[in-house]
């Protein structure tokens, strides 16, 4: 950042007063502008028949990771919950209609300023299409899945917590609520599920 959205001055990197971070702050008005991450919102769209479940991936056609795969999702816009955030993805991405069920995953990503959420969906038809930014849409199995080819560290991690929460539902367990930290790779990563 060079320049304030207010007065078009100069901003420079300080810490402000009653802070602990620098800030980009203008030297003329001392605006002082806040950086914060970004929200990743999007569905974990599962289709159930004959006791056997089908998760809806898209093959991304944007960078980046174009021609991976990736569950439906994308960066929440203003003025709408995650939850609505949530629900456009999957329409914009895989044409699909979807019963939204509860958050599932909270992934932090912080070396790209960015946290990802994941809700719990339901297939409501089979009437998906590929959107815009994606090359194609499919559903997989479990054993299906091209884990080699997923677009990110947040989907597969995501997908192997929903696989462990399914099996313990199977067993008369319930889905709970994951939170996962992914750092770069010279840092360690944490979970507390």
């Amino acid at each position: 950042m060079k320049f304030c959205s207010e007065c078009a001055a100069p901003v420079a990197l300080q810490i402000p007063a009653d802070d602990t971070r620098l800030r980009y702050v203008c030297s003329s008005c001392g605006m002082i502008h806040y950086q914060n991450p970004k929200m990743v919102v999007g569905s974990i769209p599962v289709w159930e028949q004959d006791g056997k479940i089908k998760i809806l991936l898209c093959k991304r056609a944007i960078e980046p990771r174009y021609g991976y795969w990736t569950l439906p999702a994308g960066f929440m816009e203003n003025e709408e919950t995650t939850a609505e955030a949530a629900q456009r993805e999957t329409i914009e991405e895989a044409g699909a209609n979807i019963a939204l069920h509860e958050l599932f995953s909270i992934l932090n990503v912080p070396h790209v300023h960015q946290v990802h959420l994941f809700y719990r969906a339901t297939l409501l038809d089979l009437n998906y299409q590929a959107g815009t930014e994606s090359l194609e849409v499919a559903l997989f199995g479990e054993n299906d899945i091209p884990w080699q080819d997923l677009a990110f560290p947040t989907v597969s991690h995501t997908l192997k917590f929903f696989f462990e929460d399914r099996a313990r539902v199977q067993d008369g367990g319930c889905y709970k609520v994951h939170a996962h930290d992914i750092f770069k790779p010279m840092r360690q990563e944490t979970s507390q599920k």
